[in-house]
């Protein structure tokens, strides 16, 4: 690529304007419900701890046909377990059109602040592993106009996502420390959510039936990984979930 001096100045305003640019996850979730279709949050993961090495993938190639098969959203690992890096957020955040949801471990502000310079328009929050300072941090997110998905295991956690002030709530039916999957985690927890909140299923989805039993249980949007990672088709994939026919 050729460097043009004379044209730099608005090529680095429209990527910074890309970055800058937030976008809501709460209304994408919303309008695709509004459709009567399935609200995927579709997720880039390379590795699995438990699973190990998914696929290789070109990341921009994943992303893009996440977004022409429908997902609402697109989940970008930045841990290392996982293969991932901060740069995979930014690359998404600047070539997709639809909400950019950060899943990484987040256990210090600063990555709150790094995640917005690199696009984010939300972080996932684990409420096991941040307990009290969790209202901190969803607030903190929100001044600087980004959303907040606390996520949570037990009961337990659902006291410091209540507390929050998130109104994204997410059930993640995979124990993370024995990595053991269980649907009944969103069957016990959604009832106990309230209505004004909305409920994230996340792990374990990799069927029409696991899918039609979390949202029959509550849940409200999906987050899908491992079963669309491996698929062959990513963009058929997607669109299956997606799709109710």
């Amino acid at each position: 690529m050729r460097f043009n001096f004379d044209t730099i100045e608005s090529e680095k305003l429209d990527e910074i304007r890309r970055i800058k640019e937030r976008r809501s996850l709460i209304y994408a979730i919303e309008n695709v419900k509004g459709d009567g279709k399935n609200p995927i949050i579709a997720e880039i993961k390379r590795r699995s701890p438990s699973l190990g090495r998914i696929r290789e993938i070109d990341l921009l190639k994943a992303g893009r046909a996440m977004e022409r098969g429908g997902a609402c959203a697109v989940s970008v690992l930045t841990d290392g377990h996982f293969d991932g890096k901060i740069d995979d957020l930014k690359i998404i955040k600047r070539n997709l059109g639809i909400p950019v949801l950060r899943k990484d471990f987040i256990v210090d502000e600063f990555q709150i602040y790094e995640s917005y310079a690199n696009g984010a328009d939300c972080i996932l929050l684990i409420a096991s592993l941040l307990r009290d300072k969790t209202r901190r941090f969803v607030e903190k997110i929100h001044e600087l106009g980004m959303e907040a998905l606390v996520e949570i295991h037990s009961k337990e956690d659902l006291k410091f996502a209540l507390n929050s002030g998130a109104r994204l709530i997410g059930i993640n039916n995979r124990n993370l420390r024995t990595m053991e999957i269980d649907l009944r985690i969103t069957e016990t927890l959604a009832r106990e959510i309230p209505s004004d909140k909305i409920v994230v299923s996340e792990s374990g989805i990799n069927s029409r039936e696991d899918l039609k039993r979390v949202l029959n249980a509550g849940a409200d949007a999906i987050l899908i990984g491992t079963s669309i990672m491996r698929s062959q088709d990513i963009e058929k994939m997607v669109k299956w979930f997606v799709e109710n026919d």
